[in-house]
């Protein structure tokens, strides 16, 4: 085919040159789209020049197996990587709580957040547009955002949170049970030393530290976590029947572990409400403020 194609200075004769290097055959995943990207859109090219029935009839089948192919090399490229792997481990802890953050404040924070939101959105939209049969996408920002993924753990560290923060909400909210089941905290509803405690536990522990933090994981979870699971969509009909399940799991905030943090922090400030409405006060708030 390439001695045909020679004939009508067809550029595809390049491309598959380039494939069959010594280096075009151990593409990393990236490369490997990128190679089928550029075949694709110089065999389009190279139809209208030839002139010979059965070759055309070759290169279009070709193109259409290499097209129906796109979504496992999209895959490959994009989730069956090493840098979306050190993106999402989970070996990197929590988030670091304010106190623990050190130099690592809240700015930087959200700086990394909003550039990584960019990233996944940039990609979201390359994926996209390659689905919808657009083969000129660029794709030369992907490599600096692997680079980047290589020292960023945010999204991993935000799923550990969630399920550090529900374990510990469930905790507490036993222990709020167990008093709610004993004797009212305030006889008559009156305030005395022990409401004076508990209310002062809400308002320096609770409302103080906790909320807080939990605000700050919110926030970060509705930055990243929605177009990451934008992402895994776009490739549902390829991906692993593990993954799928994983994604259910981390990446849909009405599901998983990120409805068990909503359920958890819904009941636990009830118990709160319960306990202190005994002594005539209550928090007003459900939820942490985002």
């Amino acid at each position: 085919m390439l001695d045909f194609l020679s004939l009508y200075g067809c550029q595809l004769q390049y491309v598959v040159g380039e494939r069959n290097s010594i280096m075009g055959r151990v593409m990393q995943p990236l490369n490997q789209l990128r190679y089928e990207l550029r075949f694709i859109a110089a065999a389009r090219a190279c139809l209208p020049e030839i002139e010979r029935p059965e070759l055309v009839a070759s290169l279009q089948r070709a193109i259409r197996a290499k097209t129906e192919a796109l979504p496992v090399n999209i895959w490959n490229a994009v989730w069956a990587t090493e840098e979306v792997e050190s993106l999402l481990t989970l070996s990197r802890g929590p988030v670091a709580r304010g106190a623990e953050a050190g130099q690592r404040t809240e700015h930087t924070e959200a700086s990394q957040s909003a550039r990584l939101a960019g990233q996944l959105g940039e990609l979201n939209a390359a994926v996209g547009a390659i689905l919808g049969g657009d083969m000129s996408v660029s794709l030369d920002s992907v490599g600096d955002m692997h680079q980047s993924w290589q020292s960023i753990h945010l999204p991993g560290q935000l799923l550990v949170s969630a399920q550090l923060l529900t374990t510990r909400l469930e905790d507490a909210s036993a222990i709020l049970d167990s008093r709610l089941g004993d004797r009212p905290l305030c006889f008559n509803g009156k305030p005395n030393n022990q409401s004076d405690i508990a209310r002062a536990m809400f308002l320096s522990v609770y409302a103080a530290e906790v909320q807080p933090y939990m605000a700050r994981i919110r926030r970060l979870r509705d930055r990243l976590i929605p177009p990451l699971n934008e992402l895994a969509g776009r490739l549902h009909a390829v991906a692993p029947d593990s993954f799928r399940q994983w994604q259910e799991a981390y990446l849909r905030v009405d599901r998983g572990v990120w409805k068990a943090l909503d359920d958890a922090t819904r009941e636990h400030t009830r118990r709160w409400q319960q306990l202190l409405q005994q002594c005539g006060s209550a928090p007003e708030r459900s939820f942490p403020r985002s």
